[in-house]
């Protein structure tokens, strides 16, 4: 057996146990937090409910940042209540040390950027922001270094085709649908004698992809269907590399989740857009300020949502548009004048601030302890789905790594799909 085959069965045999994981513990991740006013699992598992409600509030955005130490506080609890219930889950899953690898070929393109001048890369990072040029730079440290086309997907202002397009000095083709996107990164191209092409054209519109055999293709932080429209038309055009890290699973256009592999598509999991976001639950980077008006517009959306379920006489949760940061600073009784506008409730003339307020308070503290266990699983989840997209290449005859290009400080998203035919499928285009 060969060693490409012995990767595609061990990718495929972990995909299977983690969804069967999934599969068993839905009742914990599969969970709209808002809807509830109680722990909806918490007659199933008794202990894990009362360990949630002894964490301190205080303390939970720390326990939320790091998938150990939530590990680690949860996981006795919940191994308890599955034993009392007689239940056998594999959680075992979820201690095991991520055997998706750290880095990859750095390198090659490192000693090229460290040829630059630092006036180039002064202008090559122009008007990017710290984090985004290290992971820009961090992604396009894994592209080997040939002679081939690189086709950058969904390029923005072609950012990353820029820095690879100096940095290997070869052709790049930014593939863009906005034309004042594409008008500035060609711009900034024909200014500094750079080989990219811009392509104003819709990603999903398949004569306009630009997809060929002979390319290398890549997508940093492409959403959604967007990076999986990629795969399934490069898949097609046999290119011969595809290097992608997916962001955004949540944008897709169907009501439901599409799966890739045969795998998932013999799955019972039915995956909405809403679940589809917890892995996305993550962050690492938001400053106190952000937090604070974070909680805040929680504890009013929950505490007008107590407001309407009493006017309406609802049981369900009603969503409001987003709303300004400002608005956050003009108090929870403007805030609820607002929503209902927005959303024709017609408020009582003598309105209980206080009383919405604190209910809004409370089921804030409900629903942060619901996501607290349902991020037991986040990362299971996007493993999954990052499996999914391998094992769909595999099928597609590609040889795959699934590797790491940055830090999680720099980004969460830091996932990278490598995948490369070899050399004896690339002689003939697929039919």
């Amino acid at each position: 057996m060969s060693a490409n085959t012995l990767q595609a069965t061990s990718h495929r045999h972990r995909l299977k146990q983690l969804d069967t994981l999934l599969v068993q513990s839905r009742a914990l991740w599969q969970v709209k937090a808002f809807d509830c006013t109680q722990l909806p699992w918490e007659k199933q598992f008794p202990g894990l409910a009362e360990k949630v409600w002894s964490i301190s509030d205080v303390d939970i955005d720390e326990l939320d940042k790091g998938q150990a130490k939530l590990n680690a506080e949860l996981l006795p609890a919940l191994l308890r209540d599955l034993k009392r219930n007689g239940s056998a889950w594999q959680l075992d899953l979820l201690l095991q040390v991520d055997p998706v690898l750290t880095g990859g070929n750095t390198s090659q393109l490192q000693h090229s950027v460290q040829q630059l001048s630092d006036r180039e890369v002064s202008h090559l990072s122009a008007g990017i922001k710290g984090r985004k040029w290290s992971q820009i730079t961090a992604f396009a440290a894994q592209i080997k270094q040939d002679s081939s086309e690189v086709l950058e997907w969904c390029a923005g202002k072609g950012h990353l085709g820029r820095l690879i397009a100096k940095a290997h000095s070869r052709p790049v083709v930014s593939l863009e649908w906005q034309q004042s996107l594409c008008d500035e990164g060609a711009k900034f191209a024909g200014k500094w004698d750079l080989p990219q092409e811009f392509i104003c054209a819709d990603a999903f519109t398949p004569q306009q992809s630009k997809l060929k055999r002979d390319q290398q293709a890549v997508a940093l932080h492409a959403c959604g269907d967007l990076h999986v429209r990629l795969l399934r038309l490069a898949s097609q055009a046999n290119t011969r590399s595809i290097i992608i890290s997916p962001c955004c699973y949540h944008l897709i256009q169907a009501e439901q989740y599409q799966g890739m592999s045969e795998v998932v598509l013999d799955s019972e999991l039915m995956l909405s857009p809403h679940d589809l976001q917890v892995p996305l639950q993550h962050s690492t980077i938001a400053n106190a300020k952000q937090v604070e008006y974070r909680h805040r517009e929680i504890v009013w959306r929950l505490g007008f949502d107590s407001l309407q379920r009493d006017v309406n006489r609802s049981r369900r949760y009603l969503p409001i548009p987003s709303i300004k940061q400002s608005q956050l600073n003009q108090g929870f009784e403007a805030f609820c004048h607002w929503a209902a506008g927005k959303k024709s409730v017609e408020l009582p003339v003598a309105l209980d601030v206080d009383f919405y307020l604190e209910l809004g308070v409370q089921r804030q503290r409900l629903t942060r302890r619901i996501d607290l266990v349902a991020h037991l699983f986040r990362d299971i989840l996007e493993h999954w789905l990052l499996l999914d997209r391998v094992c769909f290449l595999e099928e597609q005859g590609y040889s795959v790594k699934l590797t790491r290009f940055c830090s999680e400080a720099i980004t969460p998203r830091n996932s990278l799909i490598l995948a490369e035919k070899p050399a004896n499928e690339c002689l003939t285009d697929k039919g």
